[in-house]
């Protein structure tokens, strides 16, 4: 066991290292606290997870709501995420697990520079982490019925390699340090239960810490689960982002909004966000693989984007090890 441990261990510190050669923030994340559960001793789950998201309104500091669409030819342009990543969550031993998360992403837009296409591609900001499983609530003690599935993550994030420069664009740059609480718990009639997911993130590069906090319910009938949340994002410190008339990289005043010039988007943007998430998945009966369809609602916030993103996933158990 210890063998395997330290295996894994040195294997994400290569990747860490190698992806801190070339830079930035986008965080790959599990929805709906599904890190709460771990695999069994020896198992690895390799997953595969794309999504892509539009947002044609933006909103500035104090709620206030901007257009972010730029039409032409009769279509409409706004701001465009497209990114996938693969996961891989192995159990170390009971109540221990690791993961480790690589993808990539792509944003581009076009309101903000009079029509001109910007864009930047590369590499989403790697994550990884230990799990540590306090309470699972199918091993209880009968005298604790109430006690959730309740897991512990040490996670770390290292930059990617996308242009952090570019406005909105889809990260922070930043290594980082985010310890998390998660719990998922049945109750009421068969196949009910809540979720919950809260961290927070020290961001060591930028400065400008984050947290998130995102709870809802599940309901599961046979192999399928149905999941719907609310999620807060916010970021505690950083600037404001300026899309009215504003100075471009010669001082001069464009109107309606300006370009993308020296300080309407700030690398530490303060960012805030509520959405709404929902998705359901389906487990095969036999190998137990898991289809999964997601998406979310970006309803209210400041210095973000009004975004609504839909994706895919597909998790496949494989046992490397036979637990003895």
């Amino acid at each position: 066991m210890k063998k395997t441990v330290l295996k894994f261990a040195g294997l994400a510190a290569l990747l860490a290292l190698a992806q801190n050669l070339v830079a930035s923030e986008d965080e790959p994340r599990r929805p709906f606290a599904q890190w709460a559960d771990l695999p069994q001793p020896g198992q690895l789950i390799f997953g595969t997870l794309y999504e892509q998201s539009e947002a044609y309104h933006v909103w500035e500091q104090g709620n206030v709501r901007m257009n972010a669409n730029y039409r032409t030819d009769d279509q409409n342009y706004g701001i465009d995420v497209r990114q996938g990543y693969f996961t891989f969550d192995y159990g170390l031993a009971e109540k221990w697990a690791a993961d480790l998360n690589l993808g990539a992403t792509t944003v581009g837009w076009r309101a903000f520079d009079n029509g001109n296409i910007q864009q930047t591609t590369g590499l989403m900001d790697p994550t990884f982490g230990v799990r540590y499983q306090i309470f699972n609530e199918t091993n209880n003690d009968p005298g604790w019925p109430w006690l959730p599935t309740l897991t512990f993550r040490a996670g770390a994030v290292v930059p990617g390699s996308y242009n952090r420069s570019l406005g909105f664009a889809p990260g922070n740059h930043s290594a980082a340090i985010e310890p998390s609480i998660l719990f998922r718990k049945h109750i009421g009639w068969p196949g009910f239960g809540l979720w919950g997911d809260l961290l927070y993130r020290w961001e060591h590069t930028s400065g400008a810490d984050q947290y998130i906090a995102a709870v809802g319910f599940f309901q599961q009938i046979q192999r399928w689960e149905l999941d719907v949340g609310y999620r807060h994002f916010q970021t505690l410190s950083g600037e404001d982002i300026i899309l009215g008339p504003g100075p471009n990289s010669q001082g001069a005043y464009n109107s309606p909004a300006g370009p993308a010039g020296s300080n309407w988007y700030p690398t530490d943007v303060r960012e805030i966000s509520d959405s709404i998430d929902a998705g359901f998945s389906y487990t095969t009966s036999k190998k137990h693989w898991r289809y999964g369809f997601i998406a979310r609602k970006t309803v209210d916030g400041s210095n973000t984007d009004s975004a609504f993103w839909l994706g895919a996933t597909l998790d496949i158990p494989f046992d490397l090890f036979k637990s003895k």
